[in-house]
């Protein structure tokens, strides 16, 4: 009986407050769900490889061609100092010259002026001579005040002489002013090439304007020297003849 006891009573000794088992956890806080961020994060990262992938694109179609670094008169042909080449992007509603074409393009002729800093396209060249039988072409060179507001490409003008102080003097050429009663060098010019067609307010008074004129070749000249001098002006008048003279 008394060793049952001790018994008895060790084990109520020995039980204790009920401990956790070892698989059981202590709860903890939901998390905090941001379902904003998340969709931003995934916006910038499909952004991100968007614009990688039209940056290659856009690199893979560029050529390389030709650019003008020095004016070419009308009539002349292009040399390897006169041209750079450059990137632009493809497209084929542009003709482009491209610099693996540069020693053909050597062979060919300006049609008219080409200004510097022009990207060439096939328009500019020709094999030969586009002028008629009996006519030539003259570049001016002309500051503000010297030529019409608006000044386009086919205009007939006519040319006058003028001296440094504005007024017009003598020509060698027949024909009238309405001013003055002064002859004209050229009674009537067709303008062959305005710089990009843009009107005389695009330009400042800093600036000259380079002006091609198809006239008669005996009138060439007598005009291509008074342009030597800036010494010449010119008039919108009426195409006349239907036909540059």
């Amino acid at each position: 009986m008394k060793i049952q006891e001790r018994t008895g009573a060790g084990a109520g000794r020995s039980a204790g407050p009920a401990q956790p088992s070892a698989g059981d956890r202590l709860p903890t806080a939901p998390r905090e769900r941001k379902p904003a961020l998340a969709a931003l994060a995934v916006l910038l990262i499909l952004l991100g490889a968007l614009g990688a992938t039209t940056l290659v694109l856009q690199a893979g179609n560029r050529i390389e061609v030709i650019k003008i670094t020095q004016e070419i008169p009308a009539g002349a042909s292009v040399t390897k100092d006169d041209v750079t080449s450059v990137l632009v992007a493809d497209d084929d509603s542009i003709h482009y010259i491209k610099w693996s074409q540069l020693d053909a393009l050597k062979k060919l002729k300006a049609v008219s002026t080409i200004p510097a800093g022009a990207v060439a396209v096939g328009e500019m060249f020709g094999s030969g001579s586009t002028l008629a039988a009996g006519k030539a072409t003259v570049g001016l060179s002309l500051k503000e005040g010297q030529y019409p507001a608006g000044l386009k490409v086919g205009d007939v003008v006519a040319a006058y002489r003028v001296s440094s102080n504005g007024s017009t003097t003598s020509g060698s050429s027949s024909g009238t002013s309405s001013s003055g009663g002064s002859s004209p060098i050229v009674g009537q010019a067709k303008v062959s090439y305005v710089p990009d067609g843009k009107s005389s307010s695009d330009f400042v008074s800093s600036t000259n304007l380079a002006v091609t004129l198809t006239v008669n070749s005996d009138a060439a000249a007598a005009l291509a020297q008074a342009a030597a001098t800036g010494s010449v002006a010119l008039v919108l008048v009426p195409d006349v003849s239907g036909t540059s003279n």
